[in-house]
């Protein structure tokens, strides 16, 4: 009987190790081409760790078929860092730095998600005490010249902020008065402004802005890519599903899986259009954004390139910026080109969105 059960625990592990090395294959393979992939991706961090249990299983047993999980661990050791930082940030203050933010404001509360009249003003006031030289920030809302209601969320911005020069692009205007989109402000002047095409119509968008500091001139990037757009009975059905109760023919699981996937083919249109522009670019990057996915997909993949990432080269910890039950992990990035350093990378403990902010002291040194 023993036998029996062990044989079967290690068909499990067997499965558990093609899933984590399909996984590893994820950020080098876009959806458009075989979209099943995206789905092992997202699960890689859920992989990494059934692995290791199996792994510490057979060991605790003294059984060599631990050596499958571990092999399989050892294949893939560069992913579990884009997870999981421990080393210690040991670069020095530069002589030319810029503090970025990147922050999900979540429209500023609008919709009073959070049930509290006073997230707006906190959000300022977070902003404010930051004071960041660069900030990105997605889901951006602002009214102008509306009779009903105030919620001149620029004006204010410019009124508090140290960085007062602004590039704001809006993909949805109502009423005229009413706009919602991405905005970036910046302390040092801003010399030309930009939008990244994508292949279709979308209410997503990444804006460039070219920004002069002394001699040098900066594209800083500023995306929000296409989210999944799951709703309450999306999120009521994943519940469900945790306590294995399923729908009866299944249709909100598959509805809710659809709507992944089309997220999945959705954001790897726009990280392919994207990394055509950053390729063209004239000056050196840095990239902020809410990839709605996660590091092990083909969209981060594709944007970070050769760039770096200010989480691994100066971050800690986890590194987790959505606050929301899917996908619970980090999907909001700081990138910059591979001549910059960075130093104290800081996903901000603050719940005023659906996100953690991030910010990022970026170290200029550029070189030809």
């Amino acid at each position: 009987m023993k036998k029996l059960i062990r044989k079967i625990v290690f068909i499990l592990n067997a499965l558990a190790a093609i899933a984590l090395i399909l996984a590893y294959f994820s950020p080098y393979i876009s959806p458009n081409t075989f979209w099943p992939l995206a789905f092992f991706g997202l699960a890689t961090p859920y992989l990494l760790i059934i692995n290791l249990q199996f792994l510490l299983f057979w060991a605790f047993l003294g059984n060599s078929r631990f050596v499958l999980s571990l092999l399989v661990l050892i294949l893939g050791y560069q992913t579990i860092p884009s997870y999981l930082q421990l080393k210690i940030d040991k670069n020095e203050v530069a002589e030319s730095e810029l503090k970025v933010m990147s922050f999900n404001v979540r429209v500023f509360d609008l919709y009073m998600w959070s049930k509290e009249k006073t997230t707006r003003n906190k959000i300022f006031d977070f902003i404010k005490a930051e004071d960041p030289d660069v900030l990105c920030l997605q889901e951006f809302f602002h009214t102008e010249n509306n009779k009903k209601y105030s919620f001149k969320t620029l004006d204010t911005l410019v009124q508090f902020l140290s960085a007062k020069n602004f590039h704001a692009h809006y993909t949805l205007t109502l009423r005229k008065t009413d706009n919602w989109g991405v905005i970036t402000f910046s302390k040092y002047p801003i010399v030309n402004k930009g939008v990244v095409p994508f292949q279709e119509k979308s209410d997503n968008v990444c804006i460039y802005t070219d920004i002069k500091k002394g001699e040098d001139t900066i594209r800083v990037y500023n995306a929000h890519l296409a989210s999944i757009k799951l709703d309450k009975h999306d999120y009521k059905a994943m519940q469900e599903v945790n306590k294995n109760d399923y729908s009866k023919d299944f249709s909100q699981e598959i509805n809710m899986l659809s709507k992944v996937k089309n997220g999945f083919l959705k954001r790897a249109n726009q990280a392919d259009s994207i990394q055509r522009n950053i390729e063209k670019s004239p000056y050196p990057i840095i990239f902020c954004g809410d990839f709605n996915d996660t590091p092990s997909s083909y969209v981060y993949q594709t944007i970070k390139g050769k760039n770096k990432d200010a989480f691994l080269e100066s971050g800690g910890g986890l590194g987790r910026t959505y606050i929301g039950d899917f996908p619970s992990f980090r999907i909001d990035y700081i990138l910059y080109n591979k001549n910059f350093k960075s130093r104290n990378y800081t996903t901000h403990d603050v719940k005023l969105s659906d996100h953690h902010p991030i910010s990022a002291i970026i170290q200029l040194e550029i070189t030809d």
